[in-house]
């Protein structure tokens, strides 16, 4: 588990009802990763930043699966087959889109973004939206290769958040 987390995520003190709330313990938990080649310079980073929250929250590389895919706009699909396989507990996007001269860029990041959150309302099952929407390329530096301030970072924090509050919903 991560240090420095004693008590679950988001516990609100003296709140007298039970409250159902994530640790960041991975222990014992699958998760999938589907990262766009695209860019990978940038995305190559995100996926070195996630897998390595998911080790620090205790999660095995053994229980973690990385498959490549083309670009950005590839990714639903094949998140669509590993939610449907009921193997994973949490699932995670990534990739970057640097936007153009052309609406492509927004283009990509609203349809992404759609069919993640369906795929993932669809499973029950976390998918972690990570495919960062930039507006220059400076700005996509700025938010994948922050270390522990990364999109990657957090993206596999809180799939191991979300993968632990819906084992205590359901």
């Amino acid at each position: 588990m991560v240090k420095g987390i004693e008590r679950d995520i988001g516990e609100i003190e003296g709140l007298a009802i039970e409250q159902r709330l994530g640790r960041l313990d991975g222990a014992g938990l699958r998760f999938g990763l589907v990262v766009a080649r695209f860019n990978d310079g940038l995305t190559d980073e995100l996926a070195r930043q996630a897998v390595g929250a998911l080790e620090a929250c205790g999660a095995v590389l053994k229980a973690v699966e990385l498959v490549r895919v083309p670009g950005a706009y590839e990714v639903p699909v094949v998140l669509e087959k590993m939610a449907a396989s009921g193997q994973y507990d949490g699932l995670i996007a990534l990739g970057v889109v640097v936007e153009g001269e052309t609406q492509h860029a927004q283009m990509i990041i609203d349809t992404t973004g759609k069919m993640l959150l369906e795929i993932s309302c669809r499973h029950g099952v976390p998918v972690i939206n990570e495919i960062v929407g930039a507006r220059s390329w400076e700005q996509a530096e700025a938010r994948c290769l922050g270390g522990e301030q990364s999109r990657g970072w957090y993206a596999g924090l809180a799939a191991v958040e979300t993968a632990q509050v819906l084992r205590r919903v359901r």
